[in-house]
Parts: C-alpha cells; structure tokens; sequence
C-alpha cells in the first residue's frame, strides 16, 4: 500500500512533548553542526551527528520521526535492537 505524504504534526500537549526528543544542543547530544536548511543536501565536511539513544526515546520505548513530511515510528525491541517502520 503506498504511503500518502502528510504534513507532520507537533505534539499536542506538553506531555507529548518527550516523543520529540532532545533538542539541539541538549544532552545526549554530541558533534552537534548547524543544521542543513530543509532539502539541501549535508555538506560532505561536516561533522557525523552522534545521538544517545537515550536522550532520543526519553525513557519511551519508541518516537514517532517527520522526515519530508512523513512520520516513521523507531521503536526498540526487548532485546535492544532498532526497528524503524513508515
């Protein structure tokens, strides 16, 4: 089934607000660079990005990402693997 692309919604309450994880800058946060504007590409130079999976899911045990408009759910599994799905 194709995905339809829809616009991604910020929380709605504060309590929702762990789901978004850090922001930049914050803890668990490492090698942070300026941020690329939405659709430019990374630059090539600059610095790998480095995030503590703990800062990310904030003691949740999966996170909802927007990426171009589309939400994909990371989740980890009880034996500490990843699983990102659209």
């Amino acid at each position: 089934m194709p995905s339809r692309a829809s616009p991604c919604v910020p929380p709605a309450s504060p309590a929702d607000d762990s789901v978004a994880g850090p922001a930049a800058g914050s803890a668990g946060l490492t090698g942070a660079a300026p941020r690329p504007q939405a659709g430019s590409p990374a630059r090539a130079d600059a610095p790998l990005r480095r995030l503590a999976s703990d800062a990310v899911f904030a003691g949740a045990s999966e996170v909802l990402i927007c990426h171009r408009g589309v939400d994909y759910r990371l989740r980890q599994t009880t034996l500490g693997k990843l699983i990102l799905t659209k």
